[in-house]
C-alpha cells in the first residue's frame, strides 16, 4: 500500500459521509453515501430507492469525501476510483456504519452496501498562511442538516 493511499485511508476514517460518482444509462449521477473503512477497501451504504447500486456493482466508479466545510484551516479531499461490488457486510461492519436513516425523501430506507476496491487515490489538502481564512465557519447546525439527508 502507498503512503498516500495509507493517508487516503485515514483521512476517510475521520468523516462519515461522502459522494460516490459513476454514471448510468451514458449520464453522471453522485450519490450521498455513508462510508467505513475496511482494510484497504471503502464499504459504502446506500438508499437502494435511487437504484444506483445496480449502476456501480461490478463497474468503476469513483468515492470522494472531504472535511471542506468544517472551516477547519487545513481542508483536505480524498478521492478512490476504483471497482465497486454489491456486498452484504458483516455485523461488525454494519455496526461501524452507525444507525440507518428512517427515511430518505420521504421514502422508507432501504440500505444496500457496495464495497469499493481501490485502483487509483489522490488526497488533496489546502494550506493557508498563518492567519488567513479559509472562508466563512460552517454553520453550527450545518452537521445536523446535512446528516438527515445523507444515506
Amino acid at each position: 500500500m502507498s503512503s498516500e493511499e495509507s493517508r487516503a485511508l485515514e483521512l476517510l476514517g475521520r468523516v462519515p459521509y461522502g459522494r460516490l460518482a459513476t454514471s448510468m444509462r451514458a449520464l453522471p449521477f453522485v450519490a450521498p453515501a455513508r462510508h467505513v473503512v475496511t482494510g484497504r477497501c471503502v464499504l459504502v451504504r446506500l438508499h437502494q430507492g435511487f437504484g444506483y447500486h445496480r449502476a456501480c456493482h461490478g463497474g468503476v466508479v469513483a468515492y470522494e469525501a472531504d472535511n471542506l466545510a468544517t472551516g477547519l484551516t487545513s481542508p483536505w479531499s480524498v478521492q478512490f476510483t476504483g471497482t465497486a461490488e454489491a456486498v452484504e457486510p458483516v455485523e461488525d461492519e454494519r455496526a461501524a456504519l452507525g444507525p440507518e436513516p428512517v427515511r430518505v425523501d420521504g421514502e422508507p430506507f432501504v440500505p444496500v452496501f457496495l464495497r469499493i476496491t481501490p485502483q487509483f487515490v489522490s488526497v488533496h489538502v489546502l494550506e493557508y498562511a498563518a492567519g488567513g481564512s479559509t472562508g466563512p465557519a460552517a454553520p453550527a447546525d450545518f452537521e445536523e442538516r446535512h446528516s438527515r439527508h445523507a444515506a
